[in-house]
């Protein structure tokens, strides 16, 4: 089983919306602080929202108040509902899972991306 992967990415105009959906295996879910990370072209991983296991948000100052983290811990699924999109938030997004009582040296699950393009 795969442990993390995600769904819902596509091309949008700019402006538009789009919500996307990571599931994580079961054994992971709950124990895990979930996140998602954008790499555009030519430029490195970043973060863009991170959601602990009782529900304490983080966000990329770029992304505040256009973005929201939310997670289903019934579901095991953690989502990134994307509003208000613009061509700069064009990129390969990842889905990340870091159980709380890994260390600094694990990097967590990474599920295999899914792409977002926004462009008219």
């Amino acid at each position: 089983q795969v442990p993390v992967l995600e769904s819902g990415g596509g091309l949008v105009q700019p402006g538009g919306s789009l919500k996307l959906s990571c599931a994580a295996s079961g054994s992971i879910f709950s124990i895990s602080t979930m996140g998602w990370y954008l790499q555009a072209p030519g430029k490195e991983r970043e973060l863009v929202a991170i959601i602990g296991t009782g529900g304490s948000t983080n966000y990329a100052d770029s992304v505040k108040g256009r973005f929201t983290i939310s997670r289903d811990n019934a579901k095991n699924t953690v989502y990134l509902q994307m509003n208000s999109l613009k061509p700069e938030d064009t990129a390969v997004y990842y889905c990340n899972a870091k159980p709380t009582y890994t260390n600094s040296d694990f990097l967590g699950y990474w599920g295999q991306g899914t792409q977002v393009t926004v462009s008219s």
